[in-house]
């Protein structure tokens, strides 16, 4: 059903690379904006949560290939392994340089490392030529807004990876990450309801 996501994003990508986020979340700066001042890609999404910063905080924590998955398509983006459900507590311990792999075995190519946080706030994690920060902030009612921007470049050096990331980031990108942050929102919810 998430194909027609999939075969349009490069058509709406003046959309979808701001969406949920509002105008003036597009336009702050989030944590290691300066470490890829020109990137390819500057993605910003944003999502309202019904729960406080520091109850999505877990969440994000968490995340990562062969930790709690990615709240997305899993059959795309954790070998069908279905995302966690609930917080793992042995997945509560952030340090910086912890690897956030995405696929396989963590190195450069395939994880981020976790470059610095502030907890229940905001982590960044950073890899060459890339980053992607997180950024939890109170809104009314006791609700938090997730912004998350990713900053991309491509690495021409390597004609061949460059092109495989070109084709992953504009077409998967968008969809993927829409589907993780209806994930989280999902999932917080409604942990937050069974505990009421």
């Amino acid at each position: 059903m998430a194909v027609p996501l999939f075969a349009s994003a490069p058509l709406f990508r003046h959309w979808h690379l701001r969406w949920g986020a509002t105008d003036a979340e597009v336009a702050a700066a989030m944590p290691g904006d300066e470490l890829e001042p020109i990137a390819r890609i500057r993605a910003t999404r944003a999502i309202t949560i019904d729960a406080a910063p520091e109850v999505v905080w877990p969440w994000i924590v968490q995340i990562g290939f062969g930790r709690a998955g990615f709240y997305s398509y899993d059959l795309l983006d954790s070998l069908g392994r279905p995302s966690a459900e609930t917080i793992i507590p042995e997945l509560q311990s952030l340090r910086v340089g912890d690897w956030i792999p995405m696929g396989g075995a963590a190195n450069e190519t395939t994880a981020f490392k976790v470059e610095a946080f502030e907890p229940a706030a905001w982590v960044l994690w950073r890899k060459p030529r890339s980053t992607w920060s997180w950024k939890l902030e109170p809104a009314e009612s006791r609700r938090a807004r997730l912004v998350t921007r990713l900053r991309w470049s491509y690495d021409w050096g390597s004609p061949g990876l460059a092109a495989l990331t070109v084709f992953l980031m504009e077409f998967g990108d968008y969809p993927m990450m829409r589907k993780l942050l209806l994930g989280i929102k999902r999932r917080v919810e409604q942990a937050g309801r069974r505990s009421s």
